[in-house]
């Protein structure tokens, strides 16, 4: 037991060292304007360096990636057909393709597919 917790403390003390030891060696100078401000070719920017992002992009992007992953997980279906019993196959899979038809058409009725709008 005294062992253990000797192992405990050195195991909770070394990264508390390391961590020390780091803020003491990495202090950082005094932060000014010019250190911060980015850098391009020695002008000031006329806009924000950060390009637009297109949230509809995005939500579609999601859409696909979830979609993506229902296919993967409906893949192993065709193979566990054999290995079990049909009736119980049945009903799993097609409770599973309807919760995914529900999901798509309240994405579809919520205007999320429409990519032209």
């Amino acid at each position: 037991m005294y062992m253990t917790m000797i192992m405990v403390m050195v195991i909770i003390m070394i990264p508390n060292l390391m961590m020390l030891m780091n803020m003491m060696m990495s202090k950082k100078t005094i932060m000014d304007r010019e250190k911060n401000s980015p850098f391009e070719c020695g002008f000031d920017p006329k806009s924000s360096p950060r390009a637009p992002f297109s949230l509809k992009f995005f939500l579609i992007a999601m859409i696909f990636l979830i979609f993506d992953i229902e296919i993967a997980l409906m893949l192993p279906m065709i193979p566990t057909m054999n290995l079990s019993n049909m009736n119980q196959w049945m009903m799993t899979t097609m409770t599973f393709i309807m919760l995914l038809m529900m999901g798509l058409y309240h994405e579809w009725k919520q205007g999320a597919l429409n990519w032209a709008k």
